[in-house]
Protein backbone atom coordinates (compact mmCIF):
# COMPACT_ATOMS: atom_id res chain seq x y z
CA UNK A 1 0.00 0.00 0.00
CA UNK A 2 2.79 2.13 -0.26
CA UNK A 3 1.90 3.97 -3.45
CA UNK A 4 -1.38 4.76 -1.53
CA UNK A 5 -0.26 7.09 1.04
CA UNK A 6 -3.03 9.36 0.07
CA UNK A 7 -5.77 7.21 1.18
CA UNK A 8 -5.07 7.15 4.80
CA UNK A 9 -5.25 10.86 5.18
CA UNK A 10 -6.22 11.51 8.47
CA UNK A 11 -9.11 14.18 9.82
CA UNK A 12 -7.69 17.46 9.20
CA UNK A 13 -7.85 18.30 12.70
CA UNK A 14 -6.92 15.12 13.85
CA UNK A 15 -4.72 16.09 17.23
CA UNK A 16 -5.63 19.76 17.23
CA UNK A 17 -8.56 20.01 19.09
CA UNK A 18 -7.86 23.52 19.97
CA UNK A 19 -7.07 24.69 16.98
CA UNK A 20 -9.99 23.31 15.67
CA UNK A 21 -12.45 25.04 17.91
CA UNK A 22 -10.66 28.16 16.88
CA UNK A 23 -11.63 28.16 13.35
CA UNK A 24 -15.00 27.07 14.42
CA UNK A 25 -15.67 29.91 15.89
CA UNK A 26 -14.70 32.28 12.54
CA UNK A 27 -15.98 29.77 10.39
CA UNK A 28 -19.53 29.76 8.52
CA UNK A 29 -21.75 26.39 8.73
CA UNK A 30 -22.72 25.50 5.49
CA UNK A 31 -25.70 23.08 4.83
CA UNK A 32 -25.08 22.05 0.71
CA UNK A 33 -27.92 20.35 -0.67
CA UNK A 34 -26.54 17.55 -3.64
CA UNK A 35 -25.65 19.34 -6.58
CA UNK A 36 -24.97 22.65 -5.28
CA UNK A 37 -21.54 24.36 -6.43
CA UNK A 38 -19.39 25.72 -3.82
CA UNK A 39 -17.29 27.70 -6.25
CA UNK A 40 -16.92 27.89 -9.89
CA UNK A 41 -13.11 28.46 -11.55
CA UNK A 42 -12.63 32.36 -11.77
CA UNK A 43 -13.92 33.08 -8.63
CA UNK A 44 -11.62 35.23 -6.08
CA UNK A 45 -10.35 32.94 -3.77
CA UNK A 46 -11.06 34.32 -0.37
CA UNK A 47 -11.78 31.61 1.63
CA UNK A 48 -11.22 27.66 1.93
CA UNK A 49 -13.67 25.00 3.04
CA UNK A 50 -13.64 22.53 5.92
CA UNK A 51 -15.77 19.70 4.94
CA UNK A 52 -17.82 18.09 8.55
CA UNK A 53 -19.72 15.90 5.70
CA UNK A 54 -20.54 14.50 2.19
CA UNK A 55 -18.17 14.72 -1.17
CA UNK A 56 -17.22 16.99 -2.89
CA UNK A 57 -16.21 16.94 -6.37
CA UNK A 58 -13.35 19.64 -7.65
CA UNK A 59 -13.13 19.34 -11.34
CA UNK A 60 -13.00 21.42 -14.52
CA UNK A 61 -15.41 22.21 -17.69
CA UNK A 62 -13.51 21.75 -21.07
CA UNK A 63 -14.64 23.59 -24.24
CA UNK A 64 -16.34 20.86 -25.51
CA UNK A 65 -18.24 20.26 -22.42
CA UNK A 66 -16.22 17.22 -20.53
CA UNK A 67 -15.70 18.06 -17.13
CA UNK A 68 -12.82 15.68 -15.83
CA UNK A 69 -12.56 15.12 -11.77
CA UNK A 70 -9.23 16.16 -10.39
CA UNK A 71 -10.15 15.37 -6.58
CA UNK A 72 -13.11 14.53 -4.44
CA UNK A 73 -12.80 15.66 -1.05
CA UNK A 74 -14.33 13.61 1.76
CA UNK A 75 -15.68 14.27 5.34
CA UNK A 76 -12.81 15.79 7.30
CA UNK A 77 -10.70 17.44 4.54
CA UNK A 78 -10.55 21.13 3.58
CA UNK A 79 -9.60 22.61 0.50
CA UNK A 80 -9.06 25.87 -1.19
CA UNK A 81 -6.29 25.94 0.50
CA UNK A 82 -4.20 26.63 -2.19
CA UNK A 83 -6.19 30.03 -3.66
CA UNK A 84 -6.17 31.38 -0.16
CA UNK A 85 -2.40 30.97 0.69
CA UNK A 86 -1.61 32.88 -3.10
CA UNK A 87 -4.16 34.94 -2.99
CA UNK A 88 -5.28 33.59 -6.51
CA UNK A 89 -8.18 33.05 -8.27
CA UNK A 90 -9.78 29.58 -8.17
CA UNK A 91 -8.55 27.40 -10.85
CA UNK A 92 -11.18 24.65 -10.70
CA UNK A 93 -15.22 24.44 -9.73
CA UNK A 94 -16.50 22.78 -6.62
CA UNK A 95 -19.76 20.81 -6.24
CA UNK A 96 -21.62 18.86 -4.00
CA UNK A 97 -21.64 15.35 -5.30
CA UNK A 98 -23.59 13.96 -2.02
CA UNK A 99 -25.82 16.15 0.85
CA UNK A 100 -23.02 17.96 2.48
CA UNK A 101 -22.17 20.56 5.73
CA UNK A 102 -18.86 22.63 5.80
CA UNK A 103 -17.32 25.23 7.22
CA UNK A 104 -16.04 28.08 5.63
CA UNK A 105 -14.17 30.75 6.79
CA UNK A 106 -12.43 33.64 5.24
CA UNK A 107 -8.95 34.38 3.85
CA UNK A 108 -8.16 36.66 6.71
CA UNK A 109 -9.57 34.91 9.65
CA UNK A 110 -7.58 32.12 8.46
CA UNK A 111 -4.28 33.81 8.11
CA UNK A 112 -4.34 34.83 11.26
CA UNK A 113 -5.12 31.46 12.94
CA UNK A 114 -2.50 30.34 11.04
CA UNK A 115 0.31 33.22 12.79
CA UNK A 116 -1.10 32.04 16.27
CA UNK A 117 -1.07 28.40 15.48
CA UNK A 118 1.85 26.84 14.62
CA UNK A 119 0.84 23.31 14.77
CA UNK A 120 -1.82 24.20 12.57
CA UNK A 121 0.47 26.39 9.76
CA UNK A 122 2.65 23.10 9.77
CA UNK A 123 -0.34 20.65 8.80
CA UNK A 124 -1.48 22.90 6.23
CA UNK A 125 2.04 22.97 4.93
CA UNK A 126 2.33 19.20 4.96
CA UNK A 127 -1.63 18.70 3.13
CA UNK A 128 -0.11 21.13 0.35
CA UNK A 129 2.87 18.89 0.61
CA UNK A 130 0.86 15.67 0.21
CA UNK A 131 -1.25 16.57 -2.35
CA UNK A 132 1.65 18.03 -4.81
CA UNK A 133 2.70 14.02 -4.50
CA UNK A 134 -0.89 12.79 -5.24
CA UNK A 135 -0.98 14.98 -8.27
CA UNK A 136 2.86 13.39 -9.35
CA UNK A 137 1.65 10.54 -8.53
CA UNK A 138 -1.95 10.84 -10.69
CA UNK A 139 0.44 11.79 -13.96
CA UNK A 140 2.86 9.18 -13.29
CA UNK A 141 -0.14 6.84 -13.33
CA UNK A 142 -1.36 8.01 -16.43
CA UNK A 143 2.35 7.22 -18.01
CA UNK A 144 2.76 4.04 -16.53
CA UNK A 145 -0.32 2.03 -15.31
CA UNK A 146 -2.87 0.67 -17.88
CA UNK A 147 -6.95 1.82 -17.42
CA UNK A 148 -7.77 -1.48 -15.17
CA UNK A 149 -4.87 -0.52 -12.46
CA UNK A 150 -6.21 3.05 -12.45
CA UNK A 151 -10.11 1.94 -12.23
CA UNK A 152 -8.97 -0.52 -9.52
CA UNK A 153 -7.03 1.72 -7.13
CA UNK A 154 -10.17 4.21 -7.54
CA UNK A 155 -12.53 2.41 -6.34
CA UNK A 156 -10.65 1.36 -3.59
CA UNK A 157 -9.68 5.11 -2.72
CA UNK A 158 -13.87 5.79 -3.24
CA UNK A 159 -14.66 3.29 -0.36
CA UNK A 160 -11.69 3.52 1.71
CA UNK A 161 -13.93 5.61 4.58
CA UNK A 162 -15.86 1.91 5.50
CA UNK A 163 -12.50 0.09 5.24
CA UNK A 164 -12.03 0.94 9.10
CA UNK A 165 -10.58 -2.41 10.16
CA UNK A 166 -9.40 -5.90 8.55
CA UNK A 167 -12.89 -7.57 8.45
CA UNK A 168 -14.55 -4.68 6.57
CA UNK A 169 -11.57 -5.93 3.66
CA UNK A 170 -13.41 -8.64 3.21
CA UNK A 171 -16.52 -7.66 3.65
CA UNK A 172 -19.03 -5.94 0.84
CA UNK A 173 -19.07 -2.29 0.95
CA UNK A 174 -21.17 -0.01 -1.59
CA UNK A 175 -19.38 3.11 -2.41
CA UNK A 176 -20.82 5.86 -0.98
CA UNK A 177 -21.28 8.12 -4.35
CA UNK A 178 -22.84 7.17 -7.83
CA UNK A 179 -20.53 8.32 -10.16
CA UNK A 180 -21.52 7.83 -13.70
CA UNK A 181 -19.15 5.80 -16.73
CA UNK A 182 -18.16 9.02 -18.40
CA UNK A 183 -16.81 10.48 -14.62
CA UNK A 184 -15.23 7.39 -13.99
CA UNK A 185 -13.22 7.69 -17.25
CA UNK A 186 -12.58 11.15 -16.73
CA UNK A 187 -11.21 10.89 -12.95
CA UNK A 188 -9.08 7.75 -15.01
CA UNK A 189 -7.86 9.03 -18.01
CA UNK A 190 -9.48 6.72 -20.37
CA UNK A 191 -13.04 6.69 -21.98
CA UNK A 192 -16.54 5.48 -21.56
CA UNK A 193 -16.14 2.51 -23.66
CA UNK A 194 -13.09 1.62 -22.16
CA UNK A 195 -14.56 1.63 -18.32
CA UNK A 196 -17.76 0.26 -19.09
CA UNK A 197 -15.60 -3.29 -20.45
CA UNK A 198 -13.18 -3.11 -17.33
CA UNK A 199 -16.45 -3.16 -15.20
CA UNK A 200 -17.82 -6.06 -16.89
CA UNK A 201 -14.67 -7.72 -16.52
CA UNK A 202 -14.68 -6.87 -12.62
CA UNK A 203 -17.99 -8.27 -12.37
CA UNK A 204 -17.49 -10.99 -13.88
CA UNK A 205 -14.92 -11.87 -11.80
CA UNK A 206 -16.79 -11.39 -9.23
CA UNK A 207 -15.34 -8.30 -7.88
CA UNK A 208 -17.97 -6.05 -8.05
CA UNK A 209 -21.61 -5.74 -8.51
CA UNK A 210 -22.98 -2.81 -9.69
CA UNK A 211 -27.05 -1.99 -9.51
CA UNK A 212 -29.06 1.04 -10.21
CA UNK A 213 -25.66 2.94 -11.08
CA UNK A 214 -24.01 1.96 -7.53
CA UNK A 215 -21.06 -0.25 -7.58
CA UNK A 216 -20.69 -2.39 -4.53
CA UNK A 217 -16.75 -3.65 -3.74
CA UNK A 218 -17.92 -7.53 -2.92
CA UNK A 219 -14.60 -8.05 -1.40
CA UNK A 220 -12.06 -4.93 -0.98
CA UNK A 221 -9.03 -7.12 -0.16
CA UNK A 222 -9.47 -9.52 -3.70
CA UNK A 223 -9.84 -6.03 -5.21
CA UNK A 224 -6.80 -4.39 -4.09
CA UNK A 225 -5.24 -7.64 -4.94
CA UNK A 226 -6.60 -7.65 -8.44
CA UNK A 227 -5.01 -3.95 -8.58
CA UNK A 228 -2.12 -4.99 -7.08
CA UNK A 229 -1.54 -8.02 -9.53
CA UNK A 230 -1.83 -5.56 -12.31
CA UNK A 231 1.29 -3.16 -11.66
Amino acid sequence: MRTSWHLIEQDFFFGLAAEKQAFMSKAVRRELPKNTMVFFEGDPGHSCFYLATGIIKIFKITPDGKEPIFFLRRQGEIFGLAEVIDARVRKANAQALTPAILYEIRKEDFENLLAGHYSLARRVINILGRRLRYLGEQIENLMVCDVSTRLAKLLVYLSFDHLTDESSWMQPVQIPVSLTQEQLASMTGSTQQTVSEILKKLQEEKLIAISKKRITILNPLKLLSFWLRLR
